[in-house]
């Protein structure tokens, strides 16, 4: 440990808090669709999802090596660099947690990266091979699997379930939500709280803490475990309004489907080591499950929305990153501290306007294409 300077913890302590923002701004890929659908109550659901997102930190490591070892030289990398992309990644989640946006948590993670390092380091720091192979074919495969698999499993559920009472099938599929649902936040925990292992891992590597090619310490996993669990017990009511009500008007057996298939996409995806984004799976699944019932109204308008802002993200948080990495690299402490403060600022203020227009537990199933539009049209208009 002696080798942690304040800068390092100050980057161990920013990775904690970009994992508590990846908590609640992703509890919805988790719950959203048994909240809607009536299968849990809201603090119910939120609790059992913080619960499994704790234990699914420790099921698997794979996508934290490919963090720390994978998208950038770690060889180049400096806890300076980490933490400008850190910025990058919360700042990127709270605006569009403001905005009710289900974005990429991780390719707000991997932009913020890619910027500071690149900026930081040069072209050289940063592996685009596997920028591409880990990150940008899964984020255009993972959602479409998801969502065919989806849409074939609802099919398949009104078509087995057409001459059975309506109130029983609604019944049991609600009880099935409750294990589907649980399976989603497991399966979060074991991808996503691994992204901020890997963080942490690449600073503890970058400082000399821990050699190269390693694996996250103990308490690292169970740091990060703690902290994205208790951002997820806190609830993204926001996101969840969107993901349960803004996308499709969502039954039981949908549910079930949605949140099914995406367990099954994220599982095998995190033992390959492949860094999905959970957010794109799920609302793949969403869609699909949409798609798959007849007659099923599905807002294309929100999904547009949604699509756009993953197309952006990771080059809007790289941006952040790239201009945070300058002023920490050629500012030195002073420059560290103007972007610490200014982070710190800007969170404020988003937070203080999320309260002019407030969700949460008691309101997460009402009107919720109108808040998401205003709220859109609003960014648009600033």
């Amino acid at each position: 440990m002696d080798h942690i300077t304040f800068l390092v913890a100050m980057v161990i302590v920013t990775a904690l808090a970009f994992d508590f923002t990846n908590g609640f701004h992703d509890t919805a890929n988790a719950m959203a669709t048994s909240i809607a659908t009536g299968a849990l109550r809201p603090k119910v659901a939120v609790g059992i999802s913080g619960v499994l997102n704790l234990a699914g930190a420790f099921l698997s490591t794979e996508v934290a090596r490919t963090i720390s070892g994978g998208i950038v030289d770690d060889s180049l990398v400096t806890p300076g660099m980490i933490f400008a992309g850190l910025v990058g990644a919360i700042l990127w989640n709270l605006m569009t947690w403001l905005l009710g946006l289900p974005s990429s948590s991780s390719h707000a993670l991997f932009g913020g990266l890619i910027g500071a390092v690149w900026v930081g380091a040069g072209r050289g720091g940063v592996h685009f091979d596997k920028v591409v192979e880990k990150i940008l074919i899964p984020a255009v495969a993972s959602p479409v699997v998801a969502g065919l698999a989806a849409l074939a499993a609802t099919y398949l559920a009104y078509r087995i379930t057409a001459r059975a009472p309506k109130d029983g099938v609604s019944k049991g599929f609600r009880t099935g939500q409750v294990a589907s649902a649980s399976l989603v936040s497991l399966a979060h925990g074991t991808n996503d709280a691994q992204k901020t292992m890997g963080v942490i891992t690449l600073a503890l590597i970058s400082c000399g803490a821990l050699g190269h090619d390693a694996g996250p310490p103990v308490w690292v996993v169970l740091t990060s475990g703690l902290a994205i669990a208790t951002g997820t017990y806190l609830g993204g009511w926001r996101i969840i309004r969107t993901m349960g009500k803004g996308i499709v008007d969502i039954e039981s057996p949908q549910g079930f489907a949605a949140e099914s298939a995406a367990t099954a996409v994220i599982l095998t995806s995190a033992n390959l080591g492949f860094a999905l984004s959970t957010t794109q799976v799920c609302s793949g699944g969403i869609l699909g499950a949409g798609v798959g019932r007849r007659l099923a109204e599905v807002r294309w308008s929100t999904a547009g929305r949604m699509a756009l802002a993953w197309l952006v993200t990771l080059p809007a948080a790289a941006a952040v990153g790239a201009v945070a990495a300058g002023a920490v690299v050629h500012g030195g402490t002073l420059g560290t501290v103007l972007i610490a403060v200014a982070a710190v600022v800007i969170a404020a203020v988003i937070v203080l306007l999320s309260r002019r227009n407030p969700v949460h537990a008691d309101n997460v199933n009402s009107a919720p294409t109108t808040s998401v539009r205003r709220s859109a049209t609003a960014h648009a208009g600033a």
